[in-house]
C-alpha cells in the first residue's frame, strides 16, 4: 500500500536560500559528454557531467521504444527536455530509436486505460500516484523498478518520500517527474488594468475581481475544463478551505463523514459562485488544458489556478515578466494559505510485458538522472521531484520562479487531488460532475448526494 506522508511533504523542496541538490550526475564513474549549459552548469557548483545509460545497451540489435508522454506543447520546457534527452539518448546508442507517443493528459489517460485491457502498455506511460495508478499495479501491468532504481545512485535523487506515492508493498512502479503544489498565478498588467492594487487573500475578494475584470472585458481565469480534471483541481482548493484544512477525502473513506457534510456542499456552492460570476471563458468545456493555459500565457486571462509546474512555462510564454503568484484564499474565512493542493507529480511506468524490458529500464534510468539537470538549464527545475543544487538567481531563473521557490518553503501541508485520492469510479462522477457545473447551475445538495452515491457503489 501507498505509505502516508507527513504534512511536511513540501518544505523540503527549496531551501531559503534557493540553493538546490543536484543529484542528477548519478555514479562518478559514469562517462557521459558534457554538452550542458555552461552558465547554468557553472551555478550549480557541483559535478555537471550528463550520465549515460549503463553499457549493457550496446547490442546491435534495432530496438524501438515506445514513450508515451503528456507533454504536448513545443513552447513548454518540458516538451523540449523529453526530446533533448531522447535524441542524446538516440545519438549515444545508435541501434535504441524512442518512439514519442505525446498526447494531453486526459487523452493519455483514456488511451492508457484501453491499452490495459488489452494487456498492450507502452515501453513507459504516464501514470499518476496513489489511487489512480493501484488498479494498473493490481493487474500486473507495470514492472517494479528497485532494481533499476539501484543503477548509477538513481533513488538517491529523489526527494525523501516521494517514491512512496508510487511505491505498494515495498516495490516502486514509477519515478515521479515533479512535486508541485497548486497557486494562483495573475497578470499584473491586467490586474492594473482593472484598477486591482493587491491580490485577493480571501475568496470573497476573490470574487469581487472576477466582477471587476469581467466588468473590463478581461477573462478572470483561464480554463482548459474539457480536460475535467483542471476544475476538479481547482474545486478541491476551495474544499480544502471549506473543511478548515485537509483530510475531508480521508475522512469519508474513513467513514467518520460524508460528501452530504456541510463542509463539501459549501464548497460546491463557492465553485458555483465562480461561475454564476463568469469567471471562466466561454465554452471552457470545449478547450482542452493546453488551450486553457494558453489564454493565460498569451495575456487574455488575469489568473490562473493550476501546478508550479507551469511556472517554466509561463517564463518562456508571451507573458514572462509580468506574472506573479499567491496562494488560494481562505473561503468564508475559513483555512489556512499555507495549506496547499499537492501534487506529486505525473510518472513514468514500465510495462512488464515489454518486449524490450532491459532497454527501456536502461533509457529510463538514463532519462532520468539526467532529467534535473536538463530542466535547471531549461529553467525549469522548480517543482520537479529530484534534488538540484543551484543558485536561481544567479542561474538567471525568473522573479516568478523565485516567488514559486519561497511559495514552497511555506507550506504546511494539504492535500492529493480527488482522484489521486478516490477509487477511479467514484472519482469518475466526481470529475463529470464538477464538470457539469461549468454548464448548468445544479442544486448543491444534489451534487453532494451524486458523490455520496457513487462512493457508496463504489466501496
Amino acid at each position: 500500500m501507498v505509505q502516508k506522508k507527513s504534512k511536511t511533504t513540501f518544505v523540503w523542496v527549496l531551501s531559503a536560500a534557493l540553493a538546490l541538490t543536484l543529484a542528477a550526475c548519478g555514479n562518478s564513474n559514469n562517462e557521459g559528454s558534457d554538452t550542458g549549459n555552461k552558465d547554468a552548469a557553472a551555478n550549480t557548483g557541483t559535478n555537471t557531467k550528463e550520465t549515460t545509460a549503463p553499457a549493457n545497451t550496446s547490442s546491435d540489435k534495432k530496438v524501438s521504444i515506445t514513450f508515451q508522454n503528456i507533454y504536448p506543447d513545443p513552447a513548454a520546457p518540458s516538451y523540449k527536455m523529453v526530446h533533448e534527452l531522447s535524441e542524446q539518448y538516440e545519438k549515444e546508442h545508435p541501434n535504441i530509436h524512442i518512439e514519442l507517443d505525446t498526447l494531453n493528459t486526459d487523452q493519455q489517460k483514456v488511451k492508457l486505460k484501453t491499452q490495459a485491457a488489452s494487456k498492450e502498455v507502452p515501453d513507459i506511460t504516464i501514470v499518476n500516484p496513489a489511487a489512480q495508478m493501484k488498479p494498473f499495479v493490481d493487474a500486473g501491468l507495470f514492472a517494479p523498478l528497485n532494481d533499476m532504481l539501484g543503477q548509477n545512485g538513481l533513488k538517491d535523487t529523489y526527494q525523501s518520500g516521494l517514491l512512496d506515492y508510487y511505491s505498494f508493498n515495498d516495490k516502486v512502479y514509477a519515478l515521479p517527474d515533479g512535486n508541485n503544489i497548486e497557486v494562483v498565478f495573475y497578470n499584473k498588467e491586467l490586474f492594473e488594468q482593472a484598477g486591482i492594487a493587491k491580490t485577493p487573500t480571501t475568496f470573497e475578494e476573490m470574487l469581487q475581481d472576477v466582477k471587476i475584470l469581467k466588468d473590463k472585458g478581461i477573462t478572470p481565469l483561464a480554463i482548459g475544463e474539457k480536460d475535467s480534471w483542471t476544475g476538479s483541481f481547482l474545486f478541491m482548493n476551495i474544499l480544502l478551505r471549506t473543511n478548515g484544512g485537509p483530510g475531508f477525502l480521508q475522512d469519508v473513506q474513513d467513514g467518520k463523514r460524508t460528501f452530504e457534510d456541510p463542509a463539501f456542499i459549501e464548497a460546491v456552492d463557492a465553485f458555483q459562485s465562480l461561475v454564476q460570476a463568469g469567471a471562466f471563458p466561454d465554452g471552457a468545456t470545449s478547450i482542452d488544458a493546453t488551450a486553457g493555459g494558453n489564454i493565460f500565457k498569451s495575456g487574455k486571462a488575469a489568473m490562473w489556478v493550476i501546478g508550479s509546474w507551469e511556472t517554466g512555462a509561463i517564463d518562456a510564454s508571451s507573458v514572462s515578466g509580468k506574472v506573479g503568484a499567491f496562494q488560494f484564499p481562505t473561503v468564508n474565512g475559513k483555512g489556512d494559505p499555507n495549506e496547499f493542493m499537492l501534487a506529486p507529480g505525473s510518472a513514468f511506468a514500465v510495462s512488464a510485458n515489454s518486449e524490450h524490458l532491459q532497454e527501456t529500464m536502461d533509457f529510463l534510468n538514463f532519462f532520468a538522472l539526467n532529467l534535473p539537470k536538463k530542466q535547471f538549464e531549461l529553467k525549469n527545475a522548480v517543482g520537479i521531484g529530484q534534488k538540484v543544487d543551484g543558485d536561481l538567481k544567479a542561474a538567471g531563473y525568473s522573479d516568478l520562479a523565485i516567488n514559486i521557490a519561497g511559495l514552497f518553503n511555506q507550506v504546511k501541508g494539504g492535500d492529493l487531488a480527488f482522484d489521486n485520492t478516490m477509487n477511479p469510479a467514484t472519482a469518475q462522477v466526481h470529475l463529470s460532475s464538477i464538470q457539469n457545473l461549468f454548464v448548468q447551475k445544479v442544486d448543491s445538495a444534489q451534487v453532494a448526494k451524486e458523490h455520496q452515491s457513487a462512493f457508496e457503489a463504489n466501496k
